[in-house]
């Protein structure tokens, strides 16, 4: 049963990259076009392709999509949103799930990669985790994106949790950010991403439902250290109860 599950994971991933690259060649046009808007026009329209594109895109992998908290955004307001990160499956589903027009804090590598490079940096503030300047400048880039009314996905855990805890220790940088830039911390929890992607499986592809739950926001109003553990301790204990799997 085992051999068969593995095999129809490969020919599930075959699949999955199959219609990611199809349906990545169709968004590359539009893309294209927002280069003549100025921002946060651009941000706004870029976040609406993302939405349509990884709508088509869960629905042909037969991943079904279970989002809650979205009246956890107020009008009017823009949030630094902070996701727990098990899966490389957390990227697609957290930035399009965030009802909001927003950036994501990204890894410069991927950048490189020929066509979605150029879609990846239309969402993403780029940093090169090597390189001390370069997340200096991503620092004051999120600043400019906050400050431009859009929203900043963060994973505080830095890299995919690959320990049996249910988070990793936060990093300092989301909730700098928010107390610098007196912006609200909303925690997103995901649930369920390491299923469809194993982190333990090379090219390896299940469908499975995915879960992204945004909590009440947390205003910035203690110093960097209690306001990265209060948020920790609130993701980590609703990961606890709500993990049914």
């Amino acid at each position: 049963m085992q051999l068969v599950k593995n095999i129809l994971g490969r020919l599930f991933a075959l699949w999955a990259m199959l219609v990611f690259v199809i349906t990545l060649l169709l968004v590359l046009i539009p893309t294209f076009i927002t280069g003549l808007y100025k921002e946060p026009r651009r941000s706004l329209v870029m976040h609406k392709i993302f939405q349509a594109w990884m709508k088509v895109w869960f629905v042909l992998v037969g991943v079904r999509r279970i989002i809650k908290g979205k009246e956890n955004f107020k009008k009017g307001s823009n949030y630094i949103v902070v996701c727990n990160h098990n899966s490389f499956m957390d990227v697609p589903l957290s930035s399009p799930g965030i009802p909001h027009a927003n950036k994501t804090i990204a890894k410069i590598e991927m950048s490189r990669i020929p066509l979605f490079g150029i879609v990846y940096k239309r969402g993403s503030v780029l940093v090169d985790r090597k390189s001390e300047q370069s997340r200096k400048n991503s620092l004051a880039k999120m600043k400019e994106v906050l400050a431009m009314g859009l929203d900043m996905c963060i994973y505080p855990e830095g890299t995919r949790n690959k320990t049996k805890e249910p988070l990793q220790r936060f990093h300092d940088g989301a909730f700098r950010l928010a107390i610098d830039a007196d912006k609200p911390i909303m925690p997103a929890v995901i649930f369920y991403t390491a299923k469809v992607l194993p982190r333990n499986k090379p090219f390896y592809f299940w469908p499975h439902k995915v879960e992204m739950h945004f909590l009440p926001p947390i205003q910035p109003q203690s110093s960097v250290e209690e306001l990265r553990q209060n948020t920790f301790e609130i993701m980590r204990d609703y990961y606890i109860a709500n993990n049914h799997q």
